[in-house]
């Protein structure tokens, strides 16, 4: 179950893209300012529509029809544009398909490059003395090999290297000379293929009989697969009553697609220069993961989790930390549409800076340096592949940074400030003891006045009890 949406769907894993992005906390911050904007959705949280615009579907495939078919189908049933999977399986191979969905389809090329994973029933031509041989056999096709797809493929037939990351014998029958086995490998691998090779190392011929995918990719064979069948009721039990839940349960956000790449957190206000093709820059980070490599495929997304697009790192994440300007990644594929997110772009400090340099002529029409250009700007913007901060810039031109700069100027004037407080401090201090004086002398005359009216009391009386005797 996830601890912040509280879905307790197969689907949604420990560490996921869907709610709002999961341990935020534990991403490492480059800034905490930035302008939230009220556009977008939460993946989990999308309007049916817009699910359906960026939504996968876990498909069962059946024996018989080819890929290509159930895709069509399923773009029928759901009444959408596009429609595209994971990678193509043979029509009597069953299992694990990714179906994506209109922009989801953008996500296809990066699927279908991804590992899989089978488990296959070899029949071999004749008996075994012992289980271990087929197990060596199996062992020995670990690694890379060479592959000639079969003729029925369509495949273009020529020699080609795939790679055998593991396999695992899971049960031998003796009585029909036929085993089961488990294989994960490379993207392209020809099962079949690998299954004639066993029969070759035994020495006595073998071919597939039977084969299902259990793993494509980040989707695998568990309770978020979808049969044919499921996604014609749920499109049928939404049209018919108005309910998405069944509809929800079987298209899931393409962020479960995600899930193994690194992130990086963008502002809000830079999404749409993304969406348009700019490389994020390091002003447009708020966070991010650590251990990221220059080079290594990462992803970017929102503050509210949805996928922007996938872009190859350009800097470490020792350097996100420590410099101020510089490109953080290029684009590799843009996954949101464009104008889903205000353009906020041309609005920030160095913006019109650049603005007032091509008024000037500082800077071509183009934005691009001359030989007029400062030497600052030269030493910020001239090497984009260049890391730089402002404290870089400053030593190299000797010249002190604004800040502190800023900070000499006022100096004398909290020096001028703390003095006259000083000043101020001894004359109300003298104030003070000239008031204590008076309230003093005060108190004096109030208490002579008070003796003097009890002797003249005790004088009256004295003078009335003499009269009386």
């Amino acid at each position: 179950m996830c601890l912040l949406c509280d879905r307790a769907f197969a689907w949604h894993l420990n560490r996921c893209l869907l709610c709002p992005p999961q341990n935020f906390d534990k991403l490492n911050i480059k800034t905490s300012h930035f302008t939230p904007l009220p556009c977008g959705y939460s993946p989990t949280n999308r309007p049916i529509d817009i699910l359906k615009q960026y939504g996968v579907i876990n498909l069962d495939k059946p024996s018989n029809p080819s890929s290509h078919e159930v895709v069509a189908w399923i773009k029928k049933i759901l009444k959408v544009d596009k429609t595209g999977h994971s990678g193509t399986l043979d029509p009597k191979v069953t299992g694990c398909l990714i179906v994506c969905i209109n922009n989801a389809t953008r996500l296809v090329k990066a699927q279908q490059s991804a590992g899989k994973e089978y488990v296959a029933v070899v029949k071999l031509h004749q008996s075994l003395d012992k289980v271990k041989k087929l197990e060596k056999a199996l062992d020995t096709l670990k690694g890379a090999c060479f592959q000639r797809p079969p003729l029925i493929s369509a495949v273009k037939k020529e020699l080609r290297i795939r790679t055998i990351y593991e396999t695992k014998l899971i049960e031998y029958d003796e009585s029909r000379d036929m085993g089961i086995f488990w294989v994960s490998c490379e993207a392209g691998t020809y099962v079949r293929t690998l299954c004639v090779h066993i029969g070759y190392l035994l020495g006595c011929g073998a071919h597939m009989q039977e084969l299902r995918r259990v793993r494509s990719g980040a989707l695998k064979e568990d309770d978020s697969m979808m049969t044919m069948h499921d996604v014609k009721d749920a499109q049928w039990y939404f049209e018919q009553y108005g309910n998405e839940n069944y509809l929800r349960r079987v298209i899931m956000p393409l962020e479960i697609l995600l899930t193994g790449y690194k992130r990086i957190v963008v502002k809000d206000t830079s999404i749409n220069a993304i969406c348009y093709g700019a490389q994020l820059m390091l002003p447009g980070v708020l966070r991010y993961e650590s251990n990221i490599e220059v080079g290594e495929q990462v992803v970017l997304i929102s503050t509210k989790g949805e996928a922007i697009a996938l872009a190859i790192a350009q800097m470490t994440t020792s350097t996100i930390a420590t410099c101020d300007h510089g490109i953080v990644t290029r684009t590799k594929r843009v996954i949101m549409d464009r104008d889903i997110y205000e353009k906020k772009w041309k609005l920030g400090p160095f913006s019109k800076k650049k603005a007032d340099l091509k008024q000037q002529g500082k800077l071509d029409k183009y934005g691009r340096m001359t030989d007029s250009t400062p030497e600052a700007w030269k030493l910020l913007f001239g090497d984009d592949s260049k890391a730089t901060s402002i404290k870089e810039v400053a030593k190299a031109l000797n010249v002190k940074e604004p800040v502190a700069a800023k900070q000499e100027e006022e100096e004398p004037k909290k020096k001028a400030r703390k003095t006259s407080n000083v000043s101020d401090d001894a004359e109300d201090a003298k104030k003070k003891k000239k008031r204590e004086a008076k309230a003093a002398e005060k108190e004096a005359k109030k208490e002579k006045k008070v003796k003097k009216e009890k002797k003249a009391k005790k004088a009256k009386k004295a003078a009335s009890d003499s009269d009386e005797e």
